[in-house]
């Protein structure tokens, strides 16, 4: 096999698992706005912007990744929590 073949074997092997790393990643960030909601609920408002700013962010992303014409599955998948999520940290800080 032709070195090259390999490098660019280990280079599409690499960049998928960091894709799916990135994927987890981006949903763990996400899932921490569950404690702030909690505090929200129960009467310690945080800041509504940060969240605000990521439920926006995470609608662009989703659209690029659906818009494009091979869909973009880890990054659709990565920022959908990120809409939920954020709006009810949004909303809950209010």
């Amino acid at each position: 096999m032709p070195q090259s073949k390999i490098t660019n074997n280990l280079s599409k092997n690499g960049l998928f698992y960091v894709s799916r790393l990135a994927t987890v990643f981006s949903i763990l960030m996400y899932v921490s706005y569950i404690p702030q909601i909690m505090n929200n609920l129960s009467g310690v408002k945080g800041n509504p912007l940060q969240p605000l700013c990521a439920a926006l962010n995470s609608i662009l992303w989703v659209s690029y990744g659906i818009l494009k014409p091979k869909k973009d599955w880890p990054v659709i998948i990565a920022n959908l929590p990120g809409i939920v999520l954020g709006l009810i940290t949004f909303i809950t800080a209010l």
